[in-house]
């Protein structure tokens, strides 16, 4: 059974970090597979100053940085749909995240960003995290492709309940994306996991 759970996450892991094969910044069939936007943020994520560095020239990008932590957002918001998200769960998010950003952020860095994540749910509520996701992404294939890594999410914990659904489609309602478009998504994130 360990085996098939590790399974599981290493294709949860291996389809996060890739890029759709229908998006539009797929590479050419001959080349080799970009990163995700996931792993495009999480560089520029990785590189933010903290203290008295806020000054020096660090290559930092606050947009992409905003943009890793909406997209790990959209996936925590989606692993926490069913009200539990006990310290297994976290963990195994923390893990899947830190591996699918190749590592480019720390994992103590994953683990603060989800314990702040926890925190702003806790205090906002669901509706206005979601806002806050669909604010802060605003290129029409990001919003796909954050879609499609929280239904990758969902996928990954045993099949896409029907709360992890509810959260999916509130978030394609705030990123104005249609629902045949999110359908393809969905079903993306489902064959990935399938194998």
């Amino acid at each position: 059974m360990a085996e098939t759970a590790d399974s599981l996450l290493d294709r949860v892991v291996a389809s996060i970090a890739g890029t759709p094969s229908s998006s539009e910044d797929a590479i050419a069939a001959d080349g080799p597979q970009q990163k995700s936007i996931l792993g495009q943020a999480a560089a520029s994520y990785a590189r933010k100053p903290a203290g008295a560095e806020a000054t020096i020239p660090t290559g930092f990008d606050p947009r992409a940085a905003s943009l890793f932590e909406a997209v790990v957002e959209a996936a925590f918001l989606v692993a926490n749909a069913d009200g539990i998200f006990d310290a297994a769960e976290r963990e195994t998010f923390i893990g899947v995240v830190h591996e699918a950003c190749a590592n480019t952020v720390q994992r103590q860095d994953v683990d603060s960003l989800v314990a702040d994540l926890g925190e702003l749910l806790a205090e906002d509520g669901l509706g206005r995290r979601i806002d806050m996701v669909a604010s802060v992404v605003q290129v029409a294939a990001h919003k796909l492709e954050v879609l499609r890594i929280a239904a990758l999410m969902a996928w990954s914990s045993g099949g896409l309940d029907a709360s992890e659904r509810d959260v999916i489609d509130r978030l394609a309602v705030g990123f104005r994306v249609s629902a045949h478009d999110l359908e393809a998504v969905v079903e993306q994130a489902r064959l990935a996991i399938a194998g």
